[in-house]
């Protein structure tokens, strides 16, 4: 018998049971638009034992963790079998991502991860890495995920080991078990990092979210949330691509913004999430922030609450890259409750709740970014003369 083996196995189980057994705490909300909870869903210590430890103490005398774990993070989401499943992307201490699933009963804790991670098909062309996968259930009976495929510049230059390309790949399936690897998503608008499926088809055709950018890293010319169709999503291809909601000077998506998860559909109209970007003394800043488009025409603008929606706050400002939320993942129920689930800082997963009736709310009668300081005033005191007027 191997004390050490069996004293330090026991320990580890112990700690890592009450963690996935752990309850969650929903948090007061004071802009009362959504409710952030007290811990986050997922870390690196939800991931599996038995994909981390060897637990022959034959070969693993001192329990030693053999495959250690970095982040869980930008996680696509769906409703499944009445279940709120994850579609995590789980990065290694080697720097590799991959997508695995977490499950919860509740949406809001309990989370944990299936037996083993997705394997994904991979084209003649492999990916190095692979990142945030976008889920939709597609109206033509499949679900899709959409997803960041990096590989290394062809045309980098000699000794230069760390420029990338980016393309959109796609996979499918029925039972979220079984994926179905197509060919990435050609553009012709530049490298894609942050493409979405729409769940219906626009003019007999798959229509996708993009964000063309120059490079991988900079947007350069492109930028925006941009739309496209295709004629087929077994070979897709959009020839053109129309920028719908463009980044705009001193906002919050002043560098580069990009389509979150699939939008809403709300009798009132789409109900979007987005990622914004801006620059700072400090890098870059990732926030997020919603808009609503018209129900008959997703394309189409028509209320836009200004600022950001959820931003890093306390101990979310810290991780691998700080100062940073991120979101492709959110479930509406029927009943009308709204979770979104989001990362800070590439390391964690969190949580909020909201209502579709509260999107509602805040999307049509929030103002809108007026883009001078001087106009940002007008619209307080617009504010302050109506609550006077109350008194």
């Amino acid at each position: 018998m191997n004390s050490l083996f069996d004293e330090r196995k026991a320990v580890i189980e112990a700690k890592h049971q009450a963690l996935l057994s752990d309850k969650n705490e929903m948090l007061f909300s004071t802009n009362g638009i959504y409710n952030r909870y007290k811990k986050p869903v997922l870390t690196r210590e939800h991931v599996p034992l038995h994909w981390r430890f060897d637990f022959n103490p034959a070969t693993n005398p001192f329990f030693m963790e053999r495959i250690g774990f970095n982040a869980t993070f930008n996680s696509g989401a769906i409703k499944w079998n009445d279940k709120y499943l994850l579609v995590v992307r789980v990065e290694g201490n080697d720097r590799k991502s991959f997508f695995a699933i977490a499950e919860s009963p509740n949406g809001i804790d309990n989370f944990r991860f299936w037996d083993r991670p997705i394997s994904i098909p991979q084209t003649d062309d492999w990916d190095t890495n692979v990142y945030d996968m976008r889920l939709t259930a597609h109206e033509d009976g499949w679900i899709y995920g959409v997803f960041c495929a990096e590989r290394k510049d062809p045309n980098a230059p000699e000794g230069d080991t760390s420029s990338a390309t980016a393309t959109a790949g796609i996979v499918r399936t029925k039972d979220l078990i079984n994926w179905e690897r197509l060919p990435d998503l050609i553009s012709h608008g530049g490298q894609q990092r942050n493409v979405v499926l729409f769940e219906k088809f626009v003019d007999g055709k798959y229509a996708f979210f993009t964000r063309p950018q120059d490079g991988f890293i900079d947007t350069g010319k492109g930028g925006g949330i941009g739309w496209g169709l295709s004629d087929s999503i077994e070979n897709a291809e959009v020839p053109d691509e129309k920028i719908i909601d463009s980044k705009t000077y001193h906002t919050v998506y002043e560098v580069k913004n990009g389509q979150g998860p699939h939008p809403i559909y709300t009798e009132k109209g789409w109900i979007h999430l987005a990622h914004g970007v801006r620059n700072t003394a400090a890098g870059l800043r990732y926030v997020l922030y919603v808009f609503m488009s018209d129900k008959n025409d997703v394309t189409k603008i028509i209320h836009k609450p200004n600022g950001h929606f959820i931003a890093p706050l306390q101990n979310e400002r810290v991780g691998d890259v700080s100062n940073v939320v991120f979101a492709n993942g959110w479930i509406a129920d029927e009943d009308g409750k709204v979770f979104i689930y989001y990362a800070s800082s590439d390391t964690r997963m969190h949580v909020a709740t909201t209502t579709i009736d509260q999107l509602i709310d805040y999307c049509m009668n929030t103002p809108e970014d007026r883009l001078h300081s001087h106009l940002s005033v007008d619209t307080i005191n617009q504010l302050i003369d109506s609550n006077k007027k109350l008194k």
